[in-house]
């Protein structure tokens, strides 16, 4: 924007502006070159290309048509720069003086015949009147650039970027910091706020205690090697105080550094659905006993991205992820931290699985994400266990309406091209009574676990994370540790005599280790505590080299319970080294 917000901006003191005027970028923000830019986004196969550059202290945004004759466009400029001028009272209108307008290439006039996708080239210069501008095609840009609405002192600060034509590794970020509180918004983006000071550089900050009451400012440049583009800046909020000791502290001091090869760090964690936490339910039954404030979404993030980053992570398989959540805070920040993530929503919610991995350690070769209950009736392997299941109609159908689902990630060592591991990640269905549900989901999930090592990936060791819904005398803790269940087993019936199923079930899969043993609890809230959660490994693939403790009993219960103002969720996170067997 080169022309001035409305002073509609500050009645939303909690959204964050986004400046790209020349006019008013300062310090490392001044553009590079003498010339003001015309920046022209051009792409084959569009119809149309965009001109954009300043004029008469407003900012053109032109739309043409690429095939259109440049002789028509450089009129339209033109046109608009020679409008009549405004008359005031009792006057008659004046007539703007004709202003020439024209485009050159390597000091030659281009021609009018040319075609715009064919004459607006990088380098040209385009005059209007006594003014040149420095014509830029399909320069780095950021297409979203935005802040975090809520920032804490102490907790890690990551933009929100998307970029055009450039490379976010190879940008650059320099942030200020107002030398006085100023509240005015609409006079930061006028630059007649206070002074600022520069106290980083780097895609991330972390603000002290001392910003607290201040606000920040990013000047951002996009880039792609040593093409640069226009910068931008970026206004946050004021800083607020953090909560101070959290949860998860100590549990960083095991993790200040990351994994050493042949070793990965992998993380599971349940950090709960936005769409969860702020029900009327979840405030007045499951968590009264949480400051309102902190079952915000703003407030949570802040926690849950300063708690992964801490852990210094090669794997991160995250449950009850809003699709937003991963989209526009999860996504960036753990980006700048090295990480690359993707999501499978469960079906028909707004909300599923994320799993994230270190580029700089592995890549994705491929994911094969399954709908558990519609792999069941479509997929010929699953053919034994659905004949099985037909004998309890009930059963069946309650199955077929769940909504879980498996996300399966291939991954290669970067290090060792051809070393490859399995990742899966789910949570299973929730209801306390539905432990027939889940061995049955869990029965889909082996099988089809087997089958992918098997076709794509044979002798990769599997890593399975998740919220399992289920307890270490749970059906599905035997299918996964003894690769059987009996046909007695109490959880066939757990539904009643209505929905029972007798059958004996076999894993596709040797028996896993459960890596962090059978811990008294992984969720913790005012009615119930259990253990839920939990990363299971291939033993003969893998051996556990070291288990992060979970939190202290004191440190869990010190706000009662989760989630809490030192702890975002209502799950603890499960770390854990794991190392390659030779």
């Amino acid at each position: 924007m080169f022309n001035r917000l409305s002073a509609a901006l500050t009645l939303l003191p909690r959204r964050l502006l986004l400046v790209s005027s020349p006019r008013t970028l300062t310090g490392a923000c001044r553009l590079l070159g003498r010339m003001n830019p015309a920046v022209v986004r051009c792409l084959p196969g569009e119809p149309k290309l965009t001109i954009s550059f300043s004029l008469d202290g407003g900012h053109r945004n032109m739309m043409r048509d690429q095939d259109e004759p440049l002789g028509k466009t450089l009129s339209r400029i033109s046109h608009n720069k020679g409008k009549k001028s405004k008359k005031k009272k009792g006057e008659t209108p004046r007539e703007a003086p004709v202003v020439t307008v024209k485009l050159y290439y390597n000091g030659e006039e281009v021609s009018d015949m040319s075609l715009n996708s064919e004459a607006w080239r990088d380098g040209a210069v385009l005059q209007v009147g006594d003014v040149e501008y420095s014509v830029r095609r399909n320069t780095p840009s950021f297409t979203n650039a935005e802040l975090p609405a809520s920032l804490l002192a102490e907790f890690p600060v990551c933009p929100n970027l998307e970029i055009e034509f450039g490379n976010l590794e190879d940008c650059e970020f320099t942030w200020y910091r107002e030398n006085a509180p100023n509240t005015s918004t609409e006079a930061a983006v006028e630059g007649q706020d206070s002074e600022w000071t520069q106290v980083g550089c780097g895609r991330v900050h972390v603000p002290s205690i001392q910003d607290i009451g201040y606000r920040l400012k990013l000047c951002c440049t996009p880039k792609d090697g040593g093409r640069s583009g226009l910068p931008k800046e970026l206004l946050s909020t004021a800083i607020e105080a953090g909560p101070g000791v959290c949860t998860f502290d100590n549990r960083h001091a095991y993790t200040l550094k990351e994994a050493e090869w042949p070793s990965v760090r992998v993380v599971s964690y349940n950090i709960l659905a936005d769409i969860y936490a702020q029900t009327e339910l979840s405030k007045t039954v499951l968590y009264p006993y949480c400051a309102p404030y902190a079952l915000q979404l703003d407030y949570r993030q802040n926690l849950i991205k300063k708690e992964l980053a801490g852990y210094n992570a090669d794997i991160i398989c995250l449950q009850e992820v809003d699709k937003g959540v991963f989209v526009n805070s999860l996504t960036p920040a753990l980006d700048a931290f090295g990480l690359d993530g993707v999501f499978r929503t469960k079906d028909r919610q707004h909300e599923g699985l994320a799993t994230f991995y270190r580029r700089s350690k592995l890549k994705l070769l491929s994911s094969h994400n399954i709908s558990l209950s519609e792999a069941l009736t479509s997929d010929p392997i699953h053919s034994a266990l659905l004949e099985n299941l037909s004998a309890s109609t009930a059963l069946k159908q309650n199955i077929l309406k769940r909504t879980t689902v498996l996300q399966v990630s291939v991954l290669e060592d970067v290090s060792k091209p051809g070393r490859k591991v399995c990742v899966a990640n789910t949570h299973l269905y929730w209801l306390p009574k539905g432990g027939s549900i889940r061995l049955v989901q869990m029965g889909v999930a082996l099988q089809h676990l087997n089958h992918v090592i098997n076709e794509v990936a044979p002798g990769a060791p599997l890593i399975f994370c998740g919220d399992f819904n289920s307890h270490p005398d749970s059906g599905v803790f035997q299918l996964l540790s003894e690769a059987l269940v009996p046909l007695q087993h109490a959880d066939w019936s757990s539904l009643g005599p209505e929905e029972s199923c007798s059958m004996e079930l076999l894993s596709a899969l040797p028996p896993l280790l459960s890596a962090y043993g059978q811990p008294a609890y992984t969720n913790y809230v005012g009615g119930f505590h259990g253990c839920l959660d939990y990363i299971f490994i291939q033993p003969d693939s893998m051996q556990v080299e070291q288990v992060i403790p979970l939190p202290s009993h004191q440190e869990v219960t010190t706000y009662e319970a989760l989630p809490s103002v030192a702890h975002p969720s209502d799950h603890i996170a499960l770390i854990c080294d794991l190392r390659w067997n030779p």
